[in-house]
């Protein structure tokens, strides 16, 4: 059975729940889903959900690169949105953030998200 290794990035904010920021399996890397959250003061950064979904990426490089990874590596990601129609300006940012890298991808409107973010994006990378 493979081990699990637990990933933990001080450029990222810190686990609010009894989770980990992301586990590595084998050469596979699971990211707990990431929020606006500003690592330092641990507040959502201000603005709507494009602001929102930069330091998501912001966030997901930070545990990426502590887990010897990077978004150039994604092979899959779920968006969660508190709402369909920011979809575009989250969808802005998210192609800006991956160039020409095009992983799999799903993307959800959800009832709520913590902190009452507009949008949480997790992902699955190789290492």
């Amino acid at each position: 059975m493979a081990a699990i290794d637990i990933v933990s990035s001080d450029q990222a904010p810190k686990a609010i729940g009894p989770y980990a920021q992301a586990t590595i399996v084998g050469n596979l890397v699971y990211t707990a889903g990431q929020i606006g959250l500003d690592p330092t003061s641990m507040d959502v950064v201000p603005g709507g959900v494009a602001e929102q979904t930069e330091q998501v990426f912001k966030n997901l490089i930070a545990v990426l690169t502590a887990a010897g990874t990077g978004l150039d590596r994604v092979a899959k990601t779920t968006v969660f949105l508190a709402d369909m129609a920011e979809f575009a300006a989250m969808n802005e940012v998210y192609a800006k953030a991956f160039g020409n890298h095009r992983p799999a991808r799903s993307t959800v409107a959800v009832a709520g998200l913590p902190r009452n973010v507009r949008v949480e994006i997790e992902c699955i990378a190789v290492r």
